[in-house]
């Protein structure tokens, strides 16, 4: 049925995908402090200069996966960038109530992302 749309829709996958991290390094990039600050709290040694190479990851990962040059690498890498930062983030285990809630469904939307990654790696190849 969607045949002739394989194409468009492989382009709205990775705009999608690698559009949400391009944002998301940017957002870090404004709450550095914040960021930081919280990564520290977490037990991140260096914190600051992981947040930066993460950053600089998600930026140029997210920027090559919209563009479609190497593709599977770069999805690869945000998959890699996830089940690092995904407890780190969404720890929802240390949490209860409205926090804990919020925190699973940081949790979720990150294993969904994974799959969408996994998805165009397998396209990729």
């Amino acid at each position: 049925m969607f045949s002739n749309f394989d194409s468009e829709i492989l382009v709205a996958a990775r705009l999608l995908l690698g559009g949400a991290f391009v944002f998301a390094g940017l957002r870090n990039i404004q709450n550095a402090a914040f960021v930081t600050q919280l990564m520290t709290t977490r037990g991140v040694p260096q914190a600051r200069l992981v947040l930066w190479l993460g950053t600089v990851l998600q930026i140029i990962a997210g920027v090559l996966v919209i563009a479609g040059i190497s593709t599977a690498a770069a999805a690869l890498c945000l998959v890699l960038f996830l089940v690092v930062a995904t407890p780190m983030f969404h720890n929802f285990w240390d949490h209860q109530g409205p926090e804990r809630a919020s925190r699973i469904n940081g949790f979720v939307g990150n294993v969904a992302l994974t799959g969408g990654f996994l998805a165009l790696i397998a396209q990729s190849l």
